[in-house]
């Protein structure tokens, strides 16, 4: 395993703990065996995305399609760790200034 596919997998594991409902969803679509569901279902993700003006699509879906997509896609392993990361420490950093000002 490569270190970018360590860092993608701690990734996931994070998600997981955020969002305890898709950890075994998640667990279950990193298998080696579901490549043939997981490909064809991030694409899926990804046209959601794109279609955020309609009720239950957003843009929730392009980052989650991605995500999906980098399980089988080296390339896109990196980045798409990199993006979680960044996520995250934003997400932290407006928790911390919300409560802040809420004070």
């Amino acid at each position: 395993m490569t270190r970018k596919q360590r860092r993608l997998d701690r990734q996931f594991e994070s998600l997981e703990r955020l969002i305890p409902a898709l950890s075994g969803p998640l667990r279950a679509l990193r298998g080696k065996g579901w490549i043939l569901l997981r490909v064809p279902l991030a694409i899926i993700f990804i046209a959601g995305g794109f279609l955020a003006f309609l009720p239950f699509l957003g843009v929730w879906m392009l980052p989650f399609g991605l995500l999906l997509l980098a399980v089988d896609l080296p390339f896109l392993q990196g980045p798409m760790s990199v993006l979680m990361i960044r996520a995250r420490r934003r997400i932290d950093k407006w928790k911390h200034w919300w409560r802040g000002r809420r004070v």
